[in-house]
C-alpha cells in the first residue's frame, strides 16, 4: 500500500468512526502550521475538532517582559539581540519595532551564539539576548552561557522568558471545563526531553496522548491513534516520532539545562502566572541574568484587548476574536497569536480554518 492510499484509508476510517465530536489539542506551533497548511482541520472536521494549545513561545510573552527589554533600551552603551518574531509583540504600550525606529541599537539574531560573537565583537557595549522559547531553544542558550564564562565575556546577559511545556499542561487538564480528549505531543520539545515527560497526560488524567511527527501521514495516524481510544476505560499514550524521539530524550542537552537553569514561577500572556513554568539562571551563571546585572523588575501585566489568552488555552479560535482580519493582520497585529508564523491566528489567517 502507499502511502497516499494508508492516508485515504486512515482518513476514511477516522470520518467513518462512530465517535461523536472528537476534540484533540495539539501543542505545537510547527503542528498548528502543518495542520493548517495540509488542510487536515478543515478535512477532519466536524468529526474531529483539532484546537491548539500553547505551542508559540512568542505568543505567550508577557506584556512585563517586553516591557523591560524596552526599559534597557533607555540606558546607555545597550545592544539589544532577539529573534524577529518578538519585534512585533506589544508590550503594555510600544513594541521593539517602534524601539529601533528611535534609533535604539537592536539586532537580529538567528541563534544566541550570534548574540555572543556581538558582545565579543562590542567589548565597550553590553549586549543583552532575549531568551524566549520552551525545552527546544532552552539547551543551545545554556551552551552560549557556558560559552561566556570559559571565555570571559562578560558584556554579554540573558533576560529569560523561557519556559517549560509540563506546568502549562496540568493548569489546561485540571480546569474542570476542560473538553480535550486527546493531545498530539509536540515532537521538538520530545526530542530534548523524551516521550516519556509526556506520559503524565494519561496517567493524571486518563486522557489519551501521543507524540508526533510533523508530515500528514505522522499527524493522521497520530489522530486515528487517538480516537481508537475513545472507547477504551484506560487511555493509553503513544510515542510515533521514534526516528527522532527516544523515551529520555537528548542527555547531553538536558544536562546543560540542568546544569544552568532552575524552575521558577513566570508569566504567560493571556494565562497569568504558572508556578515552576519558567526557567532562569541558577547561581553558578548568574552573572549573565539581565534582572540581576541591572535590577530590572518584570512587572505582572496582562491587559490584552484581544482574546489570544483563550486561543491559547483552545476555548476559543482566531475567528471568534473581534479583531481577526481587520483590525489584526500580520502586518499590524493587535495580539500576538497574529504576530509569529506559529500563532494560531496567524496560521488561520495564511491557511485559513473551519467556522463554527
Amino acid at each position: 500500500m502507499s502511502e497516499n492510499e494508508l492516508l485515504i484509508n486512515l482518513i476514511n476510517k477516522i470520518k467513518n468512526s462512530d465517535i461523536g465530536r472528537f476534540t484533540i489539542m495539539e501543542i505545537c506551533g510547527t503542528h498548528t502550521q502543518s495542520i493548517a497548511k495540509m488542510g487536515i482541520r478543515k478535512l477532519l472536521y466536524p468529526k474531529v475538532n483539532l484546537v491548539s494549545g500553547p505551542g508559540c513561545p512568542v505568543c505567550v510573552t508577557s506584556e512585563g517582559y517586553i516591557d523591560a527589554a524596552i526599559e534597557l533600551l533607555n540606558r546607555d552603551n545597550i545592544i539589544l539581540t532577539t529573534f524577529g518574531d518578538l519585534m512585533k509583540v506589544w508590550g503594555t504600550k510600544e513594541n521593539l519595532i517602534e524601539q529601533r525606529e528611535k534609533g535604539k541599537k537592536i539586532n537580529i539574531v538567528y541563534s544566541p551564539l550570534d548574540a555572543l560573537k556581538i558582545a565579543e565583537e562590542n567589548k565597550s557595549f553590553e549586549v543583552v539576548f532575549l531568551a524566549v522559547g520552551f525545552e527546544t531553544t532552552v539547551p543551545l542558550i545554556g551552551l552560549t552561557v557556558k560559552k561566556a564564562k570559559e571565555n570571559n565575556i562578560n558584556n554579554f546577559f540573558i533576560l529569560s522568558s523561557l519556559k517549560v511545556m509540563k506546568p502549562v499542561l496540568h493548569k489546561i487538564l485540571k480546569d474542570e471545563n476542560c473538553k480535550i480528549q486527546g493531545i498530539i505531543c509536540p515532537g521538538h520539545v520530545a526530542v530534548v526531553t523524551g516521550a516519556d515527560y509526556f506520559k503524565f497526560i494519561k496517567e493524571n488524567y486518563n486522557i489519551a496522548s501521543v507524540v508526533s511527527g510533523f508530515e500528514s501521514l505522522d499527524i493522521i495516524s497520530s489522530i486515528y491513534f487517538l480516537i481508537k481510544q475513545n472507547c477504551r476505560c484506560e487511555k493509553k499514550f503513544e510515542n510515533l516520532y521514534r526516528t527522532c524521539v527516544t523515551p529520555n530524550g537528548n542527555l547531553l542537552a538536558r544536562r546543560i539545562i540542568k546544569e544552568c537553569f532552575f524552575q521558577s514561577s513566570c508569566m504567560w500572556r493571556g494565562i497569568g502566572k504558572i508556578e515552576k513554568s519558567g526557567l532562569y539562571l541558577n547561581r553558578k551563571y548568574e552573572e549573565f541574568d539581565a534582572v540581576n546585572k541591572f535590577k530590572l523588575t518584570i512587572e505582572e501585566k496582562n491587559k490584552s484587548d484581544c482574546i489570544c489568552g483563550e486561543i491559547i488555552l483552545g476555548k476559543k479560535i482566531p475567528y471568534d476574536c473581534e479583531f481577526f482580519g481587520g483590525e489584526c493582520i500580520p502586518e499590524s497585529p493587535v495580539g500576538p497569536c497574529m504576530v509569529s508564523s506559529e500563532g494560531s491566528c496567524s496560521i488561520y489567517y495564511k491557511y485559513g480554518g473551519y467556522k463554527k
